[in-house]
């Protein structure tokens, strides 16, 4: 998958803010979703609408933040962890707002999203995350598998599922994953992050339509 990931800041050290970061991350995690959206185009899967390619996007946005969310999982208190993954979903679902308005006309699209993250939390919940790869075991990629392949045409969805859960997935989380670590949100120690504390499952349930 060729992209390039974008930065606002030069290689020289200086401080960051956790929201800039977050920012950055989420701005490039619409790239992803994109890029991952023409893979899939490319691979001549049946996408036939717009509201269909917003759905992929928006199932690569969800699985990014379960995935953030493992991420972060041993290095912040589960405090700071439900305030960074509710801060990173908000900023996301910005962009899916403006993006779907762009492509399906004036609505709310934030509100549907923010109800399906907060589905996917729950179906996310039981699956397997490998902590020494820091990458999603098998179950994790599955159910990823299942939610794309459940938007795509019907004579699709069976015969895409090997190729999204063990070709494009991999992938694009591996740049996912360098985009994480290259906006500063894999050290030690995340602090000053912020916000009530919340329960990190359902961190979303408190967003408002804009």
């Amino acid at each position: 998958m060729r992209i390039r990931i974008k930065t606002k800041w030069s290689k020289e050290e200086r401080e960051v803010s956790v929201e800039d970061a977050v920012s950055v991350l989420a701005f490039n995690s619409w790239k992803i979703g994109m890029q991952t959206l023409l893979e899939i185009e490319n691979e001549n899967f049946q996408v036939d609408s717009q509201v269909q390619r917003i759905e992929v996007i928006e199932e690569v946005m969800a699985f990014m933040i379960q995935a953030l969310d493992r991420i972060v999982h041993e290095t912040i208190n589960d405090e700071d962890r439900a305030a960074l993954i509710s801060m990173y979903a908000q900023k996301v679902s910005d962009h899916v707002q403006d993006n779907a308005r762009d492509f399906s006309g004036p609505g709310d699209y934030r509100t549907p999203f923010i109800e399906k993250l907060n589905a996917r939390f729950e179906s996310y919940s039981d699956t397997k995350w490998d902590t020494e790869k820091h990458q999603p075991g098998f179950s994790m990629g599955r159910e990823f598998g299942n939610n794309i392949s459940d938007v795509l045409g019907p004579n699709d969805r069976q015969w895409a599922l090997d190729y999204i859960q063990q070709v494009l997935m991999p992938e694009f989380y591996a740049l996912f994953k360098k985009t994480v670590k290259s906006v500063g949100l894999v050290e030690d120690e995340i602090k000053d992050v912020g916000g009530e504390a919340l329960d990190s499952r359902h961190v979303l349930l408190r967003d408002k339509p804009a």
